[in-house]
C-alpha cells in the first residue's frame, strides 16, 4: 500500500517562506505570548495576489500548485487562477476544505488547510483514512478578526503540538489574498460535490481547474457573493477518473452548478434569499460552471455545465 504524503511536512517549507518573506508580500505578523505565529494576509495591511497565490498553496498541503495564468472569457476580468495538484483528495478534502468551524464569543471561523489532517475530527477523515503526525500546524482562517488567545490554545492542542509551531492566516474576504485563495478552491469544491453525489474518491486519479480572479469587495457579503460566482459561473475544472465510462459520464453530467435548484442568480441574491443562513443554500450549487471528466479506461471525456457571463458582470461589476 502507498504511503499517504504528509500534508503538513510538505507545506511547512512554504508557510515558512511566507513568513520570511513576508513584507515583500505586505503581510503582518505577529508573535503570541505563548509563542504562536499570526499572519495578517489583509485585516490591518494590504497583502495581495502573490499573497494569496501562496497561501492557496499552503491549503492544498504542498500537493498543489496555484498559478495566475490569462483569462479570455470575461474581459474585464482577464485574470484567472489555476490549480494543479499531486493527489487531489488528499490536497482538497484532507487539507484545503474548509472544514473546521471555530468559535468562541463573538468570534467564528472555518478553518481549512493542512492544520486540519492533524485535529482528524471530521467524518471525512475516517472515509479518507487519513491523519498527519507532524510536530507544527498552519490553518487559514477565513476572517476579519484575530482569534482569541484561548482559541488559539485550544487549536494547538487539538493538534497535538505546542503553541510556538502553531501558525494562524487571517485572510478575509475583502482582501486580494482572501479573494484569491477562495477562488483556488474551485478544484476543491468539484471534488466535495463528488463526494456527496457518492462518486467513490479512491477513482478519482487527478484533476485541476481554473477561476477568474474577481476584484474584493467593500464588505464580508459583497466578497463572499464575488468569489463564490467566480466559481459557480466562472469555473471549470478536469477530473481524470477510474472505472467504467458510463459512470464518468453520470459524474460529469451530476457535477455542474447548474444541477442546483439555486442556479441562476447571483450568489449574493441566493444568500439574501435564505436570510443569510450559508446551510439552507442548496449544496449543490457550490461546484464549478464547467466540468469535464475523463475515463482514464477508455480515454473518452465528457463535458458538462455552461459559463454564465452575464451574471459574472452583475456580480463583479457590482450592477
Amino acid at each position: 500500500m502507498t504511503k499517504k504524503p504528509s500534508v503538513g511536512a510538505l507545506s511547512a517549507p512554504l508557510v515558512e517562506s511566507l513568513i520570511r518573506d513576508a513584507d515583500t508580500l505586505r503581510l503582518g505578523i505577529e508573535r503570541t505570548a505563548t509563542g504562536a505565529t499570526i499572519v495578517d494576509a489583509g485585516i490591518s495591511v494590504r497583502g495581495g495576489l502573490e499573497a494569496g497565490r501562496r497561501i492557496t498553496e499552503i491549503c492544498l498541503g504542498g500537493l498543489g500548485k496555484a498559478t495566475f495564468s490569462p483569462d479570455v472569457r470575461f474581459p474585464r476580468w482577464s485574470t484567472a487562477i489555476q490549480i494543479t495538484t499531486a493527489d487531489p483528495v488528499i490536497a482538497c478534502l484532507g487539507s484545503q476544505y474548509a472544514g473546521w468551524s471555530l468559535s468562541e464569543g463573538d468570534f467564528f471561523a472555518l478553518g481549512s488547510g493542512p492544520a486540519r489532517a492533524l485535529w482528524a475530527q471530521e467524518k471525512l477523515f475516517g472515509e479518507l483514512e487519513y491523519k498527519d503526525t507532524v510536530d507544527s500546524a498552519a490553518l487559514i482562517m477565513e476572517t476579519d478578526k484575530r482569534p482569541p488567545d484561548t482559541l488559539i490554545a485550544h487549536i494547538a492542542k487539538e493538534c497535538g503540538v505546542s503553541e510556538d509551531k502553531l501558525t494562524l492566516i487571517l485572510t478575509p474576504t475583502t482582501s486580494l489574498a482572501g479573494s484569491v485563495q477562495v477562488v483556488g478552491r474551485v478544484l476543491e469544491v468539484a471534488l466535495h460535490k463528488a463526494h456527496s453525489i457518492h462518486f467513490p474518491l479512491d477513482r478519482i486519479v487527478d484533476g485541476a481547474g481554473f477561476a477568474p480572479v474577481p476584484p474584493p469587495a467593500a464588505d464580508f457579503l459583497g466578497g463572499m457573493g464575488r468569489t463564490n460566482d467566480a466559481v459557480l459561473y466562472g469555473g471549470e475544472i478536469s477530473l481524470y477518473v477510474e472505472g467504467p465510462e458510463d459512470e464518468a459520464e453520470q459524474l460529469a453530467n451530476g457535477l455542474p452548478s447548474s444541477t442546483s435548484r439555486d442556479h441562476g442568480r447571483p450568489f449574493g441574491e441566493v444568500f439574501a434569499g435564505y436570510n443569510y443562513d450559508f446551510y439552507a443554500c442548496d449544496a449543490g450549487l457550490f461546484s464549478p460552471a464547467v466540468v469535464t471528466v475523463t475515463a482514464l479506461s477508455t480515454g473518452k471525456s465528457f463535458t458538462a455545465g455552461a459559463y454564465e457571463p452575464k451574471l459574472i458582470e452583475k456580480s463583479f461589476s457590482g450592477a
